[in-house]
């Protein structure tokens, strides 16, 4: 009778804990809309006191932190007691770096229906939203499923608010008056650029709906109304506004021809060596590649868009006519891609 290597043991175990994946991000999302973050304090917490305090029964409670302990997602003690981790203390609404509704966005109903059809998506290199739901992943979200268009608002409002303070730090901003963030939604980017050199003016521009919903403090009577400029637009259709410094900060999501369109109106736009920075996640060269990868087929699933690749972004960039100089880390998420307009 032979043994098979433990390898081959190893291999099976993991395999048997990646098809369960659900089971975890299943539990990732009951416990954040339970609230089990935030009841926990900062002593260790019988789970009886805790099914108290987010009104469930004590013995499903302890089987679901049980389950969320073996990823590091709080901790269990002595005497029936959990703890906080790192990652269960990013659960509560009120960390400074929260990724409670980006946990529940990437769970949200529609992406349990979705991902089964992934295998559709792949084949036909097409979304699926449409045939799942009969109408496009945008309209399904504002029209049909009001909730989960909230915690997109709050997810995509959290992630943009910490990004934007790396990427303020990030940014070399020598030799530049004037900025314009192309698509930067509620211009937190803009804002945190504002905040960070007083000389300096901004324009944001996106859509009208979106751009009516900036940052209060781009607003007229808002800190930096003065040196702020709004402008509803498209930027796959014109960019009307020069300026010394372009930035594209994820958005550059769609299919090539999309955002092919949009670097072509950046340059159109510019003056011959005005710098251009695009930030974007990577699904190669990135200590984030799972994270990247797992976005990149949930665009494919619900718009048909794609994350890229290094040599993907450097190649339709200098496609439309930018001289691309450096790609850097901005952090363990996202690279710059460092341009300027070819003269």
């Amino acid at each position: 009778m032979t043994t098979a290597p433990a390898t081959n043991t190893q291999a099976a175990m993991r395999l048997r804990e990646l098809v369960f994946g659900a089971a975890c991000a299943a539990a990732v999302r009951a416990a954040a809309r339970l609230g089990v973050a935030d009841a926990l304090g900062d002593t260790p917490t019988s789970v009886t006191e805790l099914a108290d305090a987010v009104d469930t029964e004590p013995r499903p409670l302890r089987r679901l932190l049980r389950a969320l302990t073996c990823y590091g997602i709080f901790a269990e003690t002595t005497d029936d007691r959990f703890e906080h981790t790192e990652m269960s203390r990013l659960l509560r609404e009120d960390a400074p770096n929260s990724l409670r509704y980006i946990s529940l966005w990437c769970t949200e109903p529609w992406t349990w229906e979705a991902w089964p059809k992934l295998d559709e998506a792949v084949r036909s290199g097409r979304n699926v939203f449409p045939e799942l739901f009969g109408k496009d992943f945008f309209e399904y979200l504002h029209s049909d499923a009001g909730d989960s268009a909230k915690v997109f608002d709050k997810a995509m409002t959290a992630s943009s608010r910490q990004s934007a303070m790396d990427f303020a730090e990030y940014l070399d901003l020598t030799g530049v008056d004037s900025v314009v963030d192309i698509g930067g939604g509620q211009g937190h980017v803009l804002a945190s650029l504002l905040e960070k050199h007083p000389a300096l003016h901004g324009t944001l521009l996106d859509l009208p709906k979106v751009v009516a919903g900036a940052d209060p403090r781009l607003q007229d009577g808002g800190t930096f109304s003065a040196r702020a400029r709004l402008v509803p637009g498209d930027c796959r259709a014109d960019i009307p506004v020069r300026a010394d410094l372009y930035i594209i900060k994820n958005i550059l999501e769609w299919d090539d021809e999309s955002t092919s369109r949009t670097l072509a109106n950046v340059v159109a736009a510019a003056r011959p060596g005005a710098r251009v920075v695009v930030v974007e996640n990577l699904v190669d060269d990135s200590p984030s590649m799972r994270f990247t990868t797992a976005m990149d087929l949930m665009l494919l699933l619900n718009v048909g868009g794609a994350k890229h690749s290094k040599d993907s972004l450097v190649r339709l960039m200098e496609d439309a006519g930018l001289d691309v100089a450096e790609v850097r880390p901005v952090n363990p998420y996202l690279h710059a891609f460092e341009a300027t307009v070819r003269g």
